[in-house]
This record gives C-alpha cells, structure tokens and sequence, in this order.
C-alpha cells in the first residue's frame, strides 16, 4: 500500500469517494485485470527478478539506517529517541538520460491502481489518516524554503522569495534551525544533513543589530539544544551556549528581570516601548528557564541558571491580584505595570514553563510546582468562564474587568492542564482533565465555526456570539500550532479518537486552503469563502504545527512524556535526571 495507517476505529464518515457497493464491484474488477497486465508484463520483462526483488523486498541498503547517530567524533547518539520509522520518503532513481524504466513505469501504474482499489475498499477516515501525510507536508513545506528562501529566515510561498521579520535582527536561518528537530524525528535525514551543515558554516551571531530574547531563545536556543539531544552532533551544542552567552547582557537591569530587547553586540538592552512605559512582558522573561537551565548543565556555568531563578525571586516577593500574575513588570522598580492577565498573548508560556521546569528537574523543583498549582487555581476563580451553550473559556482581565475574549495562542491551555493533571493536589485530576477536555472543545468550535474551518486569531463570548471572532484585525489565521498542540496531549492522555478526528479536519483545512505551490501561506479571514494569503510561511508551522500533527498520529512512544519535556516552540528536551549526566547518549 501506498500508505500505512495508524491504529484505530473506523467510523461511519465520509470518504474520498462516494461509489456504490455495485459499482466499486465493477471498478474493482477492471482495476484487478489491469493489475494483471501490469504484473504479466513485468515478468516477461528483462531482469524481471532484479525488479520483483526490490519491489516486493526491501534491499539492505534501503533499510539500513545510516543516521542512527552522529559521527564517530561525536560521542552518544540520539539512538534512545525512538522516532519510528514510518516517515522515509524514499523517490525513485532516474536514470542517467533522465528517463524511467518501463518496469518501473508499469511497476508505478500498478502500484497506483492497487491504491484506488483500497481506496474503492477501505476508504480513508478521519479517525485513520495516513502518518506519513505530515511528513509529505513537512518535506512540501522543507522543500519550497529550500528552493526559494534559502538562508533567510522565513518563506514568502506565494512570491517565493524569503523573509525576515525584525524579531531576529541580523541573524539568518530561523526556519533551519527551528526545523532541525522535525526533519530528524521525522527521519528526514538528507535535509538534516543539508541543515546541520548550513548551522555549522553560515550560522552567524555576531551581529550588530537588536534582537527579541524571548524569540531567539524558544526559536534558536531551544532548536539547537533540541537538535544536539536527538542527534549528539557538537556543533549544535557549541553554538546553543554561544548564543545563550550572547543573551546573559540582556539580565543586566536593576532587579534582573531581563529586557526584551538586546543588541547582541553591544550587549545594550530595551524594552517594548507599547509596554505598559516600558515594562518587560511576562511571557518573554518567564520563557527562559527551560533552555536556561539545560545551558547550565551543557556548559558548566551555572550563570544561565541563576539568571532565571533569580526571576522567580523577584515575583514571590509581589503581592499579586487575586492571586494572578500581570503581564507587565518594570525591570528597574520591580513592580507590576498595568494590571491586565492574559493565558493567551503576552502571558502563556509563563504558566507552561512553570509547570514544565517542574517535569523537566524530574519532579523535585517543588517551587515551580506550587507556583503553576496556586496561578492555575488562580485562574480557574477569576478567569475560566462557561458560556450560555455550555462552551468553557479563559477570558481575559484588566483592571478586575473580564473582557471575554479567548486567543488561539490560549488554546495550548487544554494542553497543559491535562499534562499537569496528574501532579495536582488533592483529588483535583479527574476535574482538571475535565478542564482540559471542555477547552480543547471549545477551540475546535472556533475552527468548526469558520468558513475555512481554520481558526481565527481570537474569538469572542459576548453578545449573544460564542466562540466566533467579531472584529476584522482578529479573523486571520498564521498557520498557528496551539489547537493541535491540544489534540496531541488529548489524545495521548485518553485515546479518545475525536482527537485524531479533530486532528485529520485540520489536515484537511491546511491542505486545502493554506498549501500553495511555493509552500504554505497563513491567511488573512478565516471566514471568507476563499483564502486571501498573507504569503508567510512561519518557522514555528515547521517546528511546532507539523510535528504535533505527527505526534498525533504516532505511536505514544515516539518522544515519551515521562522523558521529554517540550519548549514552547516544541522543541523536545530531556527531563534531568539527577543521577544522570546530560550527554545524548544518556537521554532516555
């Protein structure tokens, strides 16, 4: 077969095809005897048993696994990361006048019919979409950044040509780097290759421009910490501590809050000037402690570590509102800004990294711990609404007012609850999966809600609306990974296979809507009738969106939670064990 599908029920769903019992009785028959042809063809071809050999039997060259690990000069591999082996996708070799057999040609026909056949049989459901379609996707996606962008940061697909944003300043490569760990997961090893070798000679920090630190560390700290774990290189290791090194100027401020800003030549530092008369945002410095604390053990300098624990001091000497943490925080007073709360924008990842640095020290840093319980619970009193249809939501708060609005970045929520479930006190975990469970629903309402069944950027509860975006600038959709991020965690929890369900829907709606020939492109109103794009395909869809489509649809051995600990931008680091060294060939 030209697929292989995932383990799970068949429902009663509509399919790619539509044909009679009768009438895919007849298909099938002619389809049988064309298979016939092809196949009686073959065998009165020359060399017939060199042809049958490699099509019916993989050679050993085919599956011998050449990247099971680094180079013999790098020591450990990433062999316990069990990736799986279902995403190889394999092309077939021209010949050296550029022509195609006419076994292969009548092999390829043959091997076509075999799948409409199955497809006339067994059609496709979304509870059994094929695994390797994330990774077609992948290499789509891989490919056109290749072709066009190449060295730049991000893919204009439909100009094809690059992109850069300001976030990065000067440095290049966002897209490489941010989907060194996919293509290895993936088994994408070629296009590893060609990326590792464009990190070791053309990635450059040595720029005189300014940078966002929040950006840069998810984005290239955690890429290159992610792709040393998996594949034990030591380039990866060696520019990730550089970096982090080049970042440390930016803990320069009067209580060590960093700035937001940071040019990484001078080492001079800024905040956002729209932030709350210029406040640091608590998403941008409550988003360092994973890769800061993975830095201190790869380097040895135990700097980058108590830069971020310092961070937590500063906040559990604040009296917080309700119990809830602002967005905003002067660095030079050490005092709050304006009293707005968000899980969503400018608040988020704080409460993820809260809960993961706790997973990630193996369950001993108790601090972290009783932080993320008490502001969860903090935000389950003020913030988590139910609407008159019974759909659950995190509103946001400014100044004691609720505005009733929820984020699509606030969908990794149902995500994160269910991954804490299980650690919180009391007899709390069967009501916070419920949590879990009931905002995954509500974010899937907002794709199901739309005309292109892809989710706007935020969505609203208030007159008489619910789970629909009501103003303009809130209707575009970025190629965002939150809402399938939460399917993965669902389903990896519960094996509830609505989630895969919801997952193959969103398959669909990418497909079909945001895939161009150039690669793939965000669109501007999510509820028009046809696609406007904003021609940018994003680094985090390649880092983050395509590889929790993948994880959904794999095995649940595949990156393990008991032993990997995901960043925000998913790049996947391994829990620290304290009896345990942090060389790759360590990482469970």
């Amino acid at each position: 077969l030209l697929y292989r599908a995932v383990s799970g029920t068949r429902p009663k769903s509509a399919s790619p095809t539509s044909f009679r019992l009768t009438e895919k009785f007849i298909l099938l028959l002619v389809f049988s005897a064309f298979i016939t042809l092809c196949f009686g063809a073959i065998f009165f071809l020359p060399d017939s048993s060199k042809l049958l050999s490699g099509v019916f039997f993989h050679s050993s060259a085919v599956e011998t696994n050449t990247h099971t690990g680094p180079d013999s000069s790098d020591a450990g591999s990433g062999t316990h990361a069990n990736t799986g082996r279902t995403c190889k996708l394999h092309t077939e070799r021209p010949r050296p006048d550029g022509g195609i057999e006419l076994r292969t040609f009548l092999l390829l026909l043959s091997r076509l019919t075999l799948f409409i056949s199955h497809l006339l049989l067994l059609p496709l459901s979304p509870a059994t979409p094929p695994l390797p379609l994330s990774c077609q996707m992948m290499k789509h996606a891989w490919d056109s950044y290749k072709r066009y962008a190449w060295g730049s940061n991000e893919l204009r697909p439909v100009s094809k040509q690059g992109h850069s944003s300001n976030l990065f300043g000067s440095i290049k490569g966002a897209t490489i780097v941010d989907a060194l760990d996919t293509l290895y997961i993936m088994e994408m090893f070629e296009e590893f290759d060609a990326a590792t070798d464009w990190v070791e000679k053309s990635l450059d920090f040595n720029v005189n421009a300014e940078v966002s630190v929040f950006e840069v560390n998810i984005r290239f700290v955690g890429g290159l910490l992610s792709a040393y774990y998996l594949s034990g290189k030591e380039v990866f290791r060696r520019k990730a501590v550089e970096l982090g090194e080049k970042l440390l100027p930016a803990f320069k401020t009067p209580t060590g809050i960093p700035w937001a800003l940071l040019n990484l030549k001078s080492g001079i530092g800024r905040n956002w000037p729209w932030a709350s008369g210029g406040s640091s945002i608590l998403a941008e410095y409550g988003t360092l402690h994973l890769e800061f604390m993975h830095l201190s053990r790869l380097s040895g300098n135990p700097e980058f570590a108590q830069k971020v624990m310092n961070i937590r001091k500063v906040l559990n000497r604040l009296e917080k509102p309700q119990g809830l943490y602002p967005n905003y925080l002067n660095p030079n007073s050490g005092q709050w800004g304006q009293h707005h709360v968000s899980v969503g924008g400018l608040g988020d990842s704080f409460y993820e990294y809260l809960l993961k640095a706790w997973l990630m020290s193996d369950k001993t840093d108790e601090e972290g711990k009783k932080m993320y319980y008490d502001a969860l619970q903090a935000i389950e009193t003020n913030l988590m609404r139910k609407s008159t249809n019974g759909l659950t939501y995190i509103a946001e708060w400014k100044g004691g007012l609720l505005e009733h609005k929820m984020g699509h970045l606030t969908c990794f929520a149902g995500g994160m609850i269910a991954l804490g479930a299980d650690g919180a006190p009391g007899d709390k975990t069967g009501h916070q999966m419920e949590q879990a469970a009931e905002i995954a629903r509500t974010c899937h309402e907002s794709y199901a809600r739309t005309t292109l069944k892809l989710g706007p950027e935020a969505f609203r509860f208030d007159g008489g609306v619910e789970a629909i975006a009501t103003r303009q600038n809130e209707k575009y959709f970025i190629l965002r990974p939150e809402v399938i991020e939460t399917y993965m965690y669902m389903w990896r929890f519960t094996h509830d296979p609505k989630y895969r369900e919801w997952g193959w829907e969103a398959v669909q709606a990418l497909e079909q809507h945001c895939r161009v020939e150039g690669g793939y492109s965000g669109v501007r109103d999510v509820y028009a009738s046809s696609p406007n794009y904003d021609d940018v395909q994003q680094s985090f869809y390649l880092a983050e969106t395509l590889k929790y489509l993948y994880l959904l649809f794999s095995e649940d051995d595949h990156l393990p939670f008991e032993h990997w600990v995901f960043n925000t931008e998913a790049h996947p680091l391994p829990v620290i064990r304290k009896d345990k060294t942090d060389r790759p060939n360590e990482v469970e």
